[in-house]
């Protein structure tokens, strides 16, 4: 075998390892994003937000708490009277809307990634223990989580931050309270219907302990349904974020967040517009880019609903042909 072959075969031989299946798992995920136009489109606004939330002290232009009262209430730069320092104009204080408005998307993002892994940890042990043991344990937890469905969640966090004070932490802990159960019932369910599955009695036959085949055979197919939850929840807590900032209970000042803007905002709203419409859209944007990434994995996890996809595409190329 001369040297040019054996350099042809190796060049043609599949590569191994860690690397080559990342590389592989990502061009998958390529090619589902580019079947989905709108959960690609999710996904790219998605991944615009954080990065900026990563890069929000490079990309500011300015401190987003400093104040200039000779530039107060500047329309943005595309209308009349407006200055090409600020963009998006300036608020009631003279701070820079753009500034804030990228300084509050790493608010809200880290509140709702801190919020989703907090109650997703803790509602989906929960829900594992109750479904895997079932008796009292799950008795006792699920009557817990009827109790706490039975309160309304957000006057529910509107009392605890009125009693303690409202920090991002305390706010963290009071959204993953009242976010865990959504997590136990889902997980509750799935593991009761494949406690009986084959795969689980064999574990167990061949002497396999309880917390082995609960996170090693029964948690692994808890991914899609989980992974397709949680980012659910994460588009509930931007908005709950946003909500309790507006109402005073959530982020304070000196602090930037989209729903404090809106807050101080609203009082200008026919005056200044801008002040309520920026970080009104952000939310916007991002509620719904997540929405359709959820959309999107429900549907590339879910073997049925991607059975689907493949018939109607082979349908539109046999009209076509």
């Amino acid at each position: 075998m001369t040297k040019s072959t054996a350099g042809t075969l190796a060049h043609a031989a599949p590569l191994h390892g860690r690397p080559h299946e990342l590389f592989n798992a990502l061009r998958g995920i390529a090619r589902e994003l580019r079947a989905d136009k709108l959960g690609a489109f999710g996904t790219m606004i998605l991944l615009v937000l954080v990065i900026v939330a990563i890069a929000a002290p490079a990309l500011a232009p300015y401190d987003p708490a400093a104040q200039s009262l000779a530039d107060r209430l500047l329309p943005p730069a595309w209308l009349a009277g407006g200055s090409p320092a600020h963009w998006l104009g300036t608020d009631h204080l003279g701070r820079d809307v753009l500034s804030r408005t990228i300084h509050g998307a790493r608010v809200s993002l880290l509140v709702g990634v801190a919020v989703v892994a907090l109650a997703g940890t803790f509602g989906t042990v929960l829900g594992l223990v109750a479904g895997y043991f079932g008796g009292r344990a799950d008795t006792i937890i699920m009557r817990a989580v009827d109790i706490q469905v039975a309160f309304p969640a957000l006057l529910l966090a509107l009392i605890i931050l009125t009693v303690v004070k409202p920090t991002p932490g305390t706010l963290v802990i009071v959204l993953a309270a009242n976010g865990w159960m959504v997590y136990a019932r889902l997980v509750r369910g799935v593991v009761l219907s494949s406690r009986q599955s084959l795969y689980v009695e064999a574990a167990e036959i061949v002497g396999c302990r309880p917390l082995r085949v609960i996170f090693r055979h029964v948690l692994p197919n808890l991914t899609s349904p989980l992974v397709t939850l949680a980012t659910l929840e994460f588009a509930r807590i931007v908005l709950a974020e946003a909500a309790l900032s507006f109402l005073g209970l959530g982020v304070q000042p000196p602090a930037t967040s989209w729903g404090l803007d809106v807050a101080a905002g609203k009082n200008y709203i026919f005056d200044a517009w801008w002040l309520v419409t920026v970080p009104g859209t952000a939310i916007a944007l991002t509620v719904l880019s997540i929405n359709l990434v959820a959309s999107w994995i429900r549907i590339a996890t879910d073997p049925r609903e991607r059975q689907k996809r493949f018939a109607r595409g082979a349908a539109v190329s046999e009209m076509g042909a």
